[in-house]
């Protein structure tokens, strides 16, 4: 994980390191139980910094109610790093079947677990100095706990943490590998008024950028209001909608239903929008 700046709104790279072991572990199906870290830093690296990161790593550990049983630590030479980089690793035990990106079923239902976008353009604005009346933070937060009530309420068939590229790209995988099409309605999709401004003045797309607290769930349709109440009673699922549904027609599709009627293919994005965000 290498993210600037390090410190943003909401969190920071200790903090997101954890929670991204934790989360692709819990999509799975799994139940995250521990974690192994390595930090590489820059010489002249803050020793007041590294303790911050350390410290959030820790919380967001106890957070999410896992262990770190191992590590390890280097230094590199000055401008051989920029600041800092973190890899983790997740451990986990798969107590019931395995979830995997490639399961979808024509009819099954999308959920998204909440507002799209925050990470990366809470990180961005920060960057950028832009400011609004409401903050933008960051939603970088581990979603075992909602990813465990979905699991435990229904029929999950796939699902899928939706990082780098955002919605966008974790849907078209979905598709691709599923060999369906996932077709979405537009109003559905929640999106913060602030995250959509900042956008529009960035000149980015909400749907393709990622974020670090929400995951797509493709569920069976019988089962589908039943999660949605159980990820919504969750502490970081309350805005979690169902957004769409699978179809048969033009398999490894994602097609946007817009707000005037019209239906528009929304592609896998073909890179990162916002470099050095997760």
């Amino acid at each position: 994980h290498t993210v600037d700046p390090i410190f943003f709104p909401g969190g920071d790279l200790g903090r997101l390191a954890v929670c991204g072991a934790v989360n692709d572990t819990a999509v799975m199906g799994a139940e995250p139980v521990a974690i192994l870290d390595s930090i590489i830093v820059e010489e002249g690296f803050l020793m007041d910094d590294l303790k911050r990161v350390v410290s959030s790593m820790n919380e967001a550990a106890k957070e999410a109610d896992v262990a770190i049983i191992a590590g390890d630590f280097k230094v590199m030479p000055k401008g051989g790093l920029d600041g800092m980089v973190i890899s983790t690793t997740g451990v986990g035990i798969l107590k019931g079947k395995r979830i995997l990106d490639s399961q979808a079923k024509p009819g099954d239902k999308v959920i998204i677990t909440g507002t799209i976008g925050d990470h990366g353009i809470a990180l961005m604005s920060k960057r950028e100095g832009l400011s609004f009346e409401t903050e933008l933070l960051s939603d970088v937060s581990p979603i075992h706990e909602t990813i465990g009530a979905a699991i435990d309420a229904g029929d999950v068939k796939a699902m899928k943490d939706c990082t780098r590229g955002g919605m966008a790209m974790a849907l078209n995988d979905i598709a691709e590998k599923s060999e369906v099409s996932i077709w979405l309605d537009s109003g559905s999709i929640p999106v913060k008024q602030s995250v959509q401004a900042a956008s529009d003045m960035l000149g980015l797309d909400p749907l393709e950028v990622t974020c670090e607290g929400k995951a797509v769930m493709v569920v069976s349709p019988s089962d589908a209001d039943a999660i949605l109440m159980a990820v919504k009673a969750t502490k970081y699922g309350k805005d979690a909608c169902i957004i769409g549904e699978v179809k048969e027609e033009r398999p490894g599709m994602v097609l946007l239903r817009t707000v005037v009627g019209g239906t528009r293919i929304l592609r896998k994005p073909l890179s990162e929008p916002i470099p050095r965000v997760c």
